[in-house]
């Protein structure tokens, strides 16, 4: 008997758990924060939640305070909070073309432990949702969409708008496809701005299981109302709306027998000053009327018509409008009005509202999405690969570039220097618009696949160098090189070959090796000898060369270009007047103001004493005759004359950056967001001509403020090369040499390592970012650098806190985040973990383009929205 009832009651335990599943079908439920493999049924609700970790790769997990805890449901007690980073996405698969509600919870909980409550912005996919602001650490929020994917997933995004760290509690999606409602004009996104339980005899939200569908209806009350309840409400016949009857069983009436209904509502608070609006307005009778008694309303909305002679039935009944409403942004009214035949005042059940959201914000091509996904997951790539790839534009993914005119396209894939290995990906293929790829310097092995040219037909850049490629090169990529179409670069890959069977070709290489070894010690004797006598002609030619025959670099076109030549100590004499202005001093000399024909030059004499002086100035003339870029210094001519030793520049009529910081003379000027942005990316493109435009490569060794000159467009140029030295074989990875620098802008891996990289550049490079940020020396008066008060603001959240406060607030807060990430990504302790200068020239450039788009069209900071309704400011407490 006791083994019947353990298996009836097993049968019925089981049952329950078939139909909450069944009734839950549509239902996504994620606890955001919540730690993987706790997934749980919530108490109250019956809901099944699940943990967000295979939702998203960043953000860490937090709780909120004990007391949070035991006063919310379960699904509020962990948050995922995002202290790093502008943009964090989750990507949630969905069907395609099924409207959802879509629901975003928040409890601050003080989970952090700083009592700051947060503002920030989320997003649906490329498009903004709204801005939270948390007001009341212990109050939970929401925010709510009807929206109908196009694709099958959707990327909910959270944006650090410099106002505290975002975060969230839960993320839950629920099937809205059924009978036909919620319909509207167009593929439209809503906002539920309203979902209003009236009437209702106690303060309780509902929600799942009471409504199948797990909208929230919070209780509203009004002094000038009164509250109706029917007995009846089993004989109420539901609609096409599947309204629960917990809800619908309740009404509000005025308390005045001859009165009226009024309620009043705001709008989100966006810009335009009057909002689309979908109305439902549901209604059921819940008194029994006598024989002689009516009741008969209109519906006004601001005044306006919405209804005319309502009767409402003994069945539930819903009013809604088939188009949108404009409503204003503030002081909406919805008014029942008895008519004069009625002879009892007008009721209401339930009322919603949502609002029209625009979400017209291009987003990339799909079949590019897919790919690029894909590439990440192949070659596991994480940092700021979130969200759409290509847009909003401040957000595009790190080393993308795309096409913003029609349909969104990615045409540029630059994966240098990411340490990925294995094949190159086939999903590479599928970036049809491809225009520039870089994979160099990886450990990517076998062969160059066709697909490169087949199916890449706008293929222009391919960079493969320093990889561990093998095998033929594909026959049709060398056939574009040749005719000029394609920019191929496939050095450092030792096993590739152009034609014949490479296994082949590296056997008989063997074999010619070991001849070759015979060959060359016979040999060895007489090319010394031959290097010998070459050195001694070359003495004695240095020795007879004319002084003008210094083979410079000029650029055609060049006003100075005629006067690069050695100039004479006399000359020098002449040009600076005596030397009579001095421009500045520094540790190996002194600059002098001069004039060549009219044209205003910079003349830099070196101590006689200095012998390192002497040496600093041969290599800086070697590089200058080779370098020219229009963000570095051009090199006029020199003097060598005895031990009179000097460097002849274009004149920086603006003096460098440092004292414009400072600002600490009378000829500075207070540099504003967008000039500090340019200058920065003047200097990122002059440092990575340096590191990529030049061969060998030559790395600056000094990056500085001081070293950044400003000319009388405030265009910014790299100075003092001196320090500057090259690699010394191109297959070379570092240059062990004698450190130096400045101190504050020096590599601490450099300091103790005295391994010289392009990396070491990118540090100080940083460094100065930073500086042009924050307008904070390199070393603050707590003896902290720099990278390190700002690393300490970021995780608070603040970037107002961090961006030079003279601005006042005059500047765009993406690029601002953006610029910020940047600079500590350049000033990264291990040198691996900091950027190439040609990404961060690109992600440098994106900042600029988002500040001048806001100054151009005179915008100020436009993150202040802040949402005033009924629904989204009131916990959601299930029953």
């Amino acid at each position: 008997m006791l083994l019947r009832f353990l298996f009836v009651m097993l049968e019925v335990v089981t049952s329950g758990l078939l139909v909450q599943t069944q009734l839950q079908s549509g239902f996504i439920s994620i606890d955001c924060g919540l730690p993987e493999g706790k997934d749980y049924t919530e108490k109250t609700t019956g809901i099944n939640y699940i943990s967000d970790a295979n939702f998203i790769d960043s953000g860490v997990s937090k709780t909120v305070s004990n007391e949070d805890k035991i006063s919310h449901q379960q699904q509020l007690s962990y948050v995922r909070s995002f202290p790093n980073g502008m943009r964090n996405c989750y990507e949630i698969s969905v069907k395609s073309a099924t409207k959802y509600l879509i629901r975003a919870s928040f409890l601050y909980g003080n989970y952090d432990g700083l009592n700051e409550l947060p503002q920030f912005d989320i997003h649906l996919g490329t498009n903004l949702w709204d801005t939270v602001k948390i007001s009341n650490q212990s109050q939970s929020i929401y925010r709510e969409l009807m929206h109908t994917p196009t694709l099958n997933y959707v990327h909910i995004c959270l944006v650090n708008t410099g106002k505290g760290v975002p975060f969230i509690s839960a993320i839950e999606f629920r099937n809205m496809d059924f009978n036909n409602v919620y319909q509207t004009s167009g593929a439209t996104t809503l906002a539920r701005l309203v979902g209003v339980d009236f009437g209702s005899l106690t303060n309780v939200t509902y929600r799942y299981i009471d409504d199948l569908h797990d909208r929230l209806w919070e209780p509203y009350s009004n002094e000038h109302w009164t509250q109706l309840n029917t007995i009846f409400s089993d004989d109420l016949k539901n609609n096409d709306w599947e309204l629960p009857k917990s809800v619908i069983k309740t009404a509000a009436a005025p308390k005045n027998a001859k009165g009226f209904l009024n309620f009043y509502f705001d709008a989100l608070n966006e810009t335009a000053t009057h909002q689309l609006c979908y109305f439902y307005l549901h209604f059921a009778e819940v008194q029994k009327l006598a024989p002689n008694e009516t009741r008969e309303f209109n519906i006004t909305i601001n005044g306006n018509s919405f209804s005319d002679l309502l009767q409402p039935p003994n069945s539930i009944y819903t009013i809604y409008s088939g188009s949108s409403y404009y409503v204003f942004v503030k002081n909406n009214n919805i008014s029942l009005v008895q008519t004069k035949a009625s002879t009892l005042p007008p009721i209401i059940n339930a009322l919603e509202i949502y609002q029209v959201k625009d979400f017209s914000q291009l987003e990339t091509q799909p079949d590019d999405v897919d790919a690029v996904t894909n590439i990440k997951k192949v070659y596991r790539v994480t940092h700021n690969w979130q969200g759409d790839p290509c847009a909003p534009v401040e957000f595009m993914w790190e080393g993308l570039n795309c096409n913003f005119s029609g349909t969104l396209r990615i045409t540029s894939l630059n994966l240098s220097s990411r340490g990925i290995i294995g094949h190159i990906a086939i999903y590479i293929s599928k970036l049809t618009e491809l225009e520039s790829l870089d994979l160099s310097n990886n450990s990517l092995s076998g062969n160059i696949p066709v697909f490169l040219v087949e199916n890449l037909p706008s293929l222009k850049v391919l960079n493969l160098q320093n990889n561990n490629l093998t095998g033929l090169i594909p026959k049709a990529l060398l056939q574009r090189s040749s005719e000029g179409i394609l920019s191929l670069r496939l050095e450092q890959n030792p096993n590739l070959c152009e034609s014949g069977p490479c296994e082949q070709q590296t056997k008989d290489k063997s074999k010619e090796n070991n001849s070759v070894v015979y060959v060359l010690a016979s040999v060895s004797a007489f090319l010394m000898l031959l290097l010998v006598v070459l050195a001694a002609a070359n003495i004695i030619y240095i020795k007879k060369r004319k002084p003008d025959d210094v083979p410079f670099n000029m650029k055609s076109g060049d006003p100075l270009e005629s006067k690069r030549r050695q100039y004479s100590f006399d000359e020098v004499v002449n040009m600076t007047n005596n030397f009579e202005r001095i421009l500045g001093r520094g540790g190996f000399g002194t600059v002098y103001y001069g004039i060549i024909d009219d044209i205003p030059v910079a003349v830099k004499m070196l101590l006689q004493s200095s012998v390192q002086g002497h040496q600093q100035f041969l290599a800086e003339v070697k590089f200058l005759m080779r370098v020219h870029h229009r963000n570095l210094t051009s090199l006029i001519g020199y003097c060598n004359e005895d031990n009179n030793i000097g460097l002849i520049y274009e004149y920086m009529a603006n003096g460098n950056l440092n004292e414009h910081l400072l600002g600490k003379t009378n000829r500075t000027k207070f540099l504003t967001w967008e000039d500090r942005l340019q200058i920065a990316v003047d200097v990122a493109q002059g440092l990575e001509y340096l590191h990529n435009g030049c061969k060998p490569p030559i790395i600056h060794r000094d990056i500085k403020c001081a070293n950044i000159l400003l000319n009388e467009t405030f265009q910014a140029k790299l100075a003092d090369l001196g320090l500057s030295k090259s690699f010394i074989k191109s297959g070379d990875t570092h240059v062990s040499t004698v450190v130096a620098g400045t101190l504050g802008y020096l590599d601490p891996e450099y300091e103790t390592s005295k391994k010289l990289t392009e990396k070491s550049d990118v540090y100080s490079f940083g460094v100065v970012l930073l500086k042009l940020i924050t307008g904070q020396a390199t070393t603050l008066s707590n003896n902290a650098h720099i990278s390190e008060w700002v690393g300490s603001v970021v995780a608070r959240g603040d970037i107002e806190g961090i961006v030079e406060p003279r601005l006042e607030r005059d500047f765009d807060i993406y690029s601002a985040w953006k610029a910020v990430e940047i600079a500590m990504a350049c000033v990264s302790i291990t040198s691996k973990e900091r950027p190439c200068m040609r990404d961060v020239v690109v992600e440098l450039k994106k900042c600029l383009a988002v500040e001048s788009a806001r100054k151009n069209v005179g915008a100020k900071d436009s993150n202040e929205l802040l949402t005033m309704n009924l629904v989204t400011e009131i916990s959601p407490v299930a029953r």
